[in-house]
């Protein structure tokens, strides 16, 4: 049974993990300290591209409108843009693709000013994430220092992916839209890791220290199924990495038959 062996692993783990799996062609679902709550590191920007996407759909603004970068703009920690000469130019699709595919935290800060920090909240109540809550931007470690962090669950994680594979994460346009940006994903070593290279995944990753996860949706010829690993207080990140590379490698070799 899938769950005993995703349990016997987990045995011999220091830190905290959380594992919820959702199979669509048989119904299996699998949930180990699915509600735990977690430090959300980049997972939150799901939520994010979520609400920007809403946004556009109700014409508040356009995916295809430009945005200068300037110095104040910059962020520290993963990204592109801070690499680059200030004064480029982008769409804020693109700036959301980078948030997602490379984890931009430059891109994912600029989106957190233009879509409110409020309405991202507000979004994660209409898609039933009771433990989802941006209170930060990224690498604001003042606010870290002041007890605001932001805060997931495998549970939620599992639940808006399940909205955009089904296309009802604001409706089926902007849901494939999503799931096409997702499977563009550069930022792999988790679920991925110990997977054939071809294997298709829809996911998005995040880390910070002794912490990291991994919350996707996995494409296999005879099989489509949700994912959602979350780590932290490992001995490392690495370690981090190979449970969550071990538990999806559990998985795949159970479903791909």
């Amino acid at each position: 049974m899938l769950e005993n062996k995703i349990k016997g692993f987990l045995r011999d783990i220091d830190g905290n993990v959380a594992v919820v799996i959702k199979n669509f062609n048989n119904g299996e679902i699998i949930q180990i300290n699915q509600d735990y709550i977690f430090p959300s590191a980049s997972t939150i920007k799901l939520v994010i591209m979520s609400e920007l996407l809403k946004q556009v759909k109700e014409n508040k603004l356009s995916i295809n409108e430009t945005i200068v970068i300037t110095d104040k703009m910059i962020t520290g920690g993963d990204g592109i843009l801070k690499e680059l000469n200030v004064g480029h130019r982008f769409t804020l699709g693109e700036i959301m693709t980078l948030m997602i595919i490379i984890s931009d935290n430059t891109a994912t800060n600029l989106l957190i000013d233009i879509v409110g920090m409020d309405n991202v909240n507000r979004m994660a109540q209409e898609l039933g994430l009771k433990r989802t809550k941006l209170q930060r931007k990224m690498m604001d470690s003042v606010a870290v220092k002041y007890g605001r962090e932001n805060y997931t669950s495998a549970q939620d994680m599992l639940n808006i992916l399940e909205l955009t594979y089904k296309g009802e994460n604001i409706d089926g346009y902007y849901s494939k839209m999503m799931l096409d940006i997702l499977k563009r994903q550069q930022v792999g070593g988790r679920l991925n890791l110990y997977l054939p290279e071809n294997t298709v995944i829809a996911h998005k990753t995040g880390d910070l220290d002794r912490l990291e996860h991994d919350v996707g949706i996995v494409y296999l010829p005879n099989c489509e199924y949700i994912i959602c690993v979350l780590t932290n207080e490992t001995k490392s990140n690495k370690d981090g990495r190979q449970i969550i590379g071990n538990i999806s490698k559990l998985v795949y070799d159970q479903y791909a038959g």
